[in-house]
């Protein structure tokens, strides 16, 4: 786990001689979360706050539950994941695969959707497990800190970063990435993707087909106030985005990959010329293999031949306007 590649992103992207540099995220063996899920069992145990043998339980959409199927693994303990119907079906039984058991709720909540009915199981089923530990992936202090090893990576094969590009959920990576970067480069730009229907930076709460970027809660871990301007992506330009990287550089991912190439294509085409402009990359894109990269599930959603905008809408602040397409706010 570690020591992903970089890959650097271009034509059709941006223009001849423009581009951005992608972290492959995606070369880990669950993704970019088994970062995070690794670290917080880990202190977890060294704290004590998780007992030698004690069931874990989680809220996931699947990258988490993956790391923490990983770290349970690794550090001997049953790991019980809750999502809901969205969950793919090869994430699924991969999850089962690896020896996690994963609780499926049904419906979800009247006013926070699926995430706070996610939530609200695991805190029944910790009721049910006296001892089990809950590793609170939305507001750990140490989600944050497991990317320490990320950014030094950026470090040793990039050396400057003038801006980072991430998507945002949980906030855990956005966070602690560019904790360490600013350690060395105090003027980078930190610039958030979001998807459009999320809450996260003041929106109001809408259905989401995308997941794992995006939330319908308020994450503690999202350091808002670190970042210099954020973007809403909708799932088409998202979706187009993927498959375009597929086709002309074989380095592609979900949902959260296709927002951040989006954004990250624009600020390499309109920011000067020796600007070194770096995205995180979360997955690959096999888990997707029934939504983005289907036809069928395309065209059902209106995902095809929906390329983004040249440039995003523009609003001053959140409540300006509702954000259904790629839209940019500038934080400060």
């Amino acid at each position: 786990m570690g020591n992903t590649p970089v890959c650097w992103i271009s034509e059709p992207f941006t223009p001849p001689g423009r581009g951005f540099w992608a972290k492959l995220e995606g070369a880990n063996p669950g993704g970019l979360k088994d970062r995070p899920a690794l670290h917080i069992v880990r202190r977890a145990l060294m704290r004590g706050d998780l007992t030698p043998g004690a069931m874990i339980v989680e809220s996931t959409s699947g990258t988490f539950g993956l790391g923490l199927a990983l770290a349970g693994i690794v550090y001997g303990h049953p790991v019980t994941v809750v999502s809901d119907p969205g969950m793919e079906a090869i994430v699924h039984r991969l999850l089962r695969a690896y020896g996690a058991r994963v609780e499926t709720v049904e419906r979800p909540h009247p006013e926070r959707g699926w995430q706070q009915a996610r939530l609200d199981r695991v805190r029944h089923l910790l009721t049910r497990h006296p001892g089990a530990y809950w590793p609170r992936q939305y507001d750990n202090p140490d989600n944050v800190d497991a990317y320490a090893g990320l950014a030094h990576e950026l470090v040793e094969q990039l050396g400057r970063v003038d801006v980072l590009v991430c998507s945002v959920g949980t906030g855990g990576h956005s966070a602690g990435v560019a904790k360490v970067l600013r350690r060395h480069h105090p003027a980078m730009r930190l610039v958030g993707v979001d998807a459009v229907g999320s809450t996260i930076f003041g929106q109001p709460a809408r259905p989401r087909l995308m997941r794992g970027l995006g939330s319908s809660i308020h994450p503690r871990n999202v350091a808002r106030e670190e970042f210099d301007e954020v973007h809403w992506v909708a799932p088409h330009e998202a979706a187009w985005a993927c498959r375009t990287l597929a086709a002309t550089h074989y380095a592609s991912g979900g949902w959260s990959v296709g927002a951040v190439c989006v954004v990250a294509s624009w600020l390499a085409t309109t920011l000067p010329g020796d600007s070194r402009i770096v995205a995180i990359f979360p997955d690959g894109p096999a888990r997707y293999y029934t939504t983005i990269y289907d036809d069928v599930y395309c065209a059902a959603h209106h995902l095809l031949g929906r390329p983004p905008a040249s440039e995003p809408e523009e609003i001053k602040h959140p409540g300006e306007a509702e954000a259904v397409t790629w839209t940019r706010m500038v934080m400060r």
